[in-house]
């Protein structure tokens, strides 16, 4: 049976999540000549990440770098790349943008790495952008779904990775409007570019129907105010664009307020194991215990890489058989296997820049429009464009925590252009290898 004791205890986890947060997108920066080599010898390449190991965005996210690590080190254990092994450095910045500007230096200036990769968040993240691009230093695969990454003219170092908010939000906003025509939409999103990129691309078509729009603060872990908002409000279908422990955070709330909306969920916070641990710590903390799957059952989210419980996809096989093998007791998420996916692409990059790789031969490598993968949709990578993947599939969450597409592939632009759907082949693990010749 579920509880309802939720009580006051959630103010409790104010005590666990506890971090700054910031906003604001790059004002771009011009870049300095990046023909050179830094962190490259004969035996290795140094890169490096800032990841949220601890604070708001930790549940979750933290495990991003593990799956990273797991697949450079089956790299390494191969061979290399071009015969030199990946040095990945990781350091915590705490989802507090102070901190990441403290540890993207470091990793700059003493760990003199040959480009940052993957770095995560969107508050985050903004406040090295200019810094990194003024050095010189590849940013490639940003895990974070801002525009403010496509800007190959200010920030032309700066690459995304993950559907841009934008697009996503497009995708959901189009979705909505076509399966509950006539509800009342609320959003719910976090207080920075996440928020302001989703809902201008929900707008296109959601903008009549929504009758209430509340953020949130990831330093604030008390969001039932929000969340009594949007059931006073009448909303009922709420579009939650946030990170997994707001978006747990959001269920528990609204359960403890008797608020049942249809929860429509974005890539950054929609993955099922991760939520169900989440829904399950939280409440404990809060003194209450819960049905994870029964809160999470009907949920809808988006997402644009192959779900891990599809073991009949080549890719999710080839990544399992590396989880398997250096990191058996990790759990085996989504989120973990965006880590995975993540690192095998800067993999590709670095063996397109050839044997003697320059941080402009990177630079070149992500713009080519060559890179493949395990995405469900491709990259938008191009001399004109730094976009991640280009649009996504829309699932529901089963009563057992499995997920159900109900949309296929579609892809999109960041603007007003149509959403159409991605027939496209994918190639295969075998296709991409990027140890092979």
């Amino acid at each position: 049976m579920r509880s309802t004791r939720y009580g006051a205890g959630f103010a409790a986890l104010a005590l666990v999540l506890t971090a700054c947060g910031g906003a604001g997108e790059s004002d771009g920066g011009g870049a300095k000549t990046a023909d050179s080599a830094v962190g490259v010898t004969k035996d290795a390449v140094v890169i490096g990440t800032h990841q949220p190991l601890t604070g708001p965005a930790a549940p979750g996210y933290s495990r991003i770098s593990v799956g990273a690590r797991a697949v450079f080190q089956a790299i390494n254990d191969g061979g290399g790349v071009n015969g030199r092994k990946i040095d990945y450095r990781v350091e915590d910045d705490g989802y507090n943008p102070t901190r990441t500007v403290e540890v993207v230096k470091k990793l700059v200036l003493q760990d003199k790495v040959f480009a940052i990769v993957g770095g995560l968040g969107t508050p985050t993240h903004s406040k090295v952008v200019d810094y990194l691009n003024s050095e010189g230093v590849p940013d490639v695969l940003v895990s974070s779904g801002a525009l403010a990454w496509d800007n190959p003219q200010k920030a032309p170092m700066t690459f995304g990775y993950q559907v841009d908010y934008a697009r996503e939000g497009k995708i959901q906003g189009k979705y909505v409007k076509d399966t509950f025509a006539g509800k009342k939409i609320g959003y719910f999103t976090q207080n920075d570019d996440i928020g302001r990129d989703t809902q201008a691309g929900l707008d296109q078509f959601l903008k009549d129907q929504t009758v209430v729009r509340q953020g949130y603060d990831t330093a604030n872990t008390d969001v039932t105010p929000q969340l009594s908002a949007l059931k006073a409000a009448g909303a009922e279908v709420v579009v939650c664009e946030c990170i997994p422990a707001f978006t747990a955070l959001a269920i528990l709330s609204a359960a403890k307020i008797g608020y049942h909306p249809q929860f429509v969920v974005s890539s950054i916070g929609a993955d099922p194991a991760t939520l169900s641990g989440l829904l399950q710590d939280f409440a404990r903390r809060g003194g209450a215990s819960v049905s994870s799957a029964q809160l999470l059952a009907g949920l809808i989210g988006t997402g644009y890489l192959p779900d891990v419980a599809l073991t009949s996809d080549p890719w999710v096989a080839y990544f399992k058989g590396i989880h398997d093998k250096y990191i058996p007791k990790e759990q085996l998420t989504n989120t973990l296997f965006y880590g995975m996916v993540l690192a095998y692409t800067f993999a590709q990059a670095l063996k397109a820049a050839g044997p003697d790789p320059t941080r402009q031969k990177l630079v070149d490598a992500m713009s080519s429009g060559a890179l493949k993968g395990p995405g469900l949709t491709p990259f938008g990578f191009s001399k004109d464009s730094h976009s991640g993947y280009t649009g996504a599939y829309v699932f529901k969450i089963n009563p057992d925590t499995t997920t159900t597409v109900l949309q296929p592939p579609a892809v999109t632009d960041r603007g007003t252009g149509a959403i159409t759907p991605y027939t496209g082949e994918r190639a295969t693990p075998e296709q991409v290898n990027p140890q092979g010749k």
